[in-house]
């Protein structure tokens, strides 16, 4: 564990987030060039999308120099990429490492915000996740209003999360997305930076956390976290920004790594030749390296 928490906390790239769920599988499908009458039940669907995270994982482009790590989605963590677990293959023959999104989705909007549904599989989940040598996890909240409130609901519940995860021997990243389209999001960001210092000054010093965060409003907004020393690492998502945006935003934030979902696999589809696909992967990823570590 000691050799690849140095490798996160000081390894140079970003993550790939490869973790689309049942709810938004069908969209990355179509972006990708796949449509619902191209299959017609769930187990279809899910061999789909893992062939399409099978082919961006084994390109040469996906390796180590600019990726750091990678999160994966439950059912993929359970599936092989060429007769190994993907995490084994990640780690094994790519040097990155593996994350597993652990979250159940959203709850309804309540006073601003939408925390988590409930985990009453967690602990066996993250058992699995062990066996399976996963690195850390991810769990996504989100704030659609700044509200003291409701935003300090999601944080209290991420962090609560986020206790067990660590006891369970893994590294979690708390995501509370704060919407782009926010009117009042820079404010949101204000109170939601207060919030996640006041948990992190209470938390012990054997445990460790990520933070996987909107790119902010105002520049440089999370430096000081990047070096809290309770945190591995800050991540950026890229929200629904095209990638030239969200890319151009990122690289004016000192400390902060991109871990970027759509971003990434923007442009590429199922009818390109391989050559095409991994030149334009290659280019994605060297775009979002570069503005990762500006």
């Amino acid at each position: 564990m000691k050799e690849r928490l140095e490798r996160m906390r000081n390894g140079k790239g970003f993550i790939a987030a490869l973790d689309q769920s049942g709810g938004s599988t069908p969209k990355a499908l179509k972006l990708y060039g796949i449509d619902e009458s191209e299959y017609s039940n769930d187990t279809e669907m899910f061999d789909l999308i893992h062939k399409m995270r099978t082919r961006i994982i084994k390109s040469p482009a996906f390796s180590d120099k600019k990726i750091v790590g990678a999160i994966l989605f439950e059912q993929t963590m359970d599936r092989k990429i060429d007769d190994k677990y993907t995490a084994d293959f990640l780690w094994e023959e790519k040097g990155v490492l593996p994350f597993l999104k652990v979250d159940k989705g959203l709850e309804e909007l309540e006073d601003g915000v939408q925390i988590m549904k409930p985990m009453p599989g967690l602990d066996e989940l993250l058992k699995r996740a062990n066996e399976r040598h996963i690195f850390g996890t991810k769990m996504r909240s989100v704030i659609k209003k700044a509200s003291q409130t409701g935003i300090a609901k999601v944080i209290d519940q991420q962090f609560e999360v986020a206790d067990k995860i660590i006891a369970a021997g893994l590294v979690p990243i708390i995501e509370p997305e704060v919407d782009i389209h926010n009117v009042d999001k820079a404010e949101c960001e204000t109170i939601l930076k207060n919030e996640i210092k006041k948990h992190l000054d209470k938390l012990p010093e054997t445990s460790n956390v990520m933070l996987k965060v909107t790119l902010p409003t105002v520049e440089n907004f999370y430096e000081d976290l990047t070096e809290h020393p309770r945190v591995v690492r800050v991540v950026a998502l890229s929200g629904g920004y095209p990638r030239e945006k969200a890319n151009e935003i990122l690289a004016k934030n000192k400390g902060v790594i991109a871990s970027f979902s759509r971003a990434l696999t923007e442009g590429l589809s199922a009818q390109q030749s391989d050559d095409e696909f991994d030149k334009d992967l290659a280019k994605a990823i060297k775009e979002i390296y570069e503005a990762s570590v500006k």
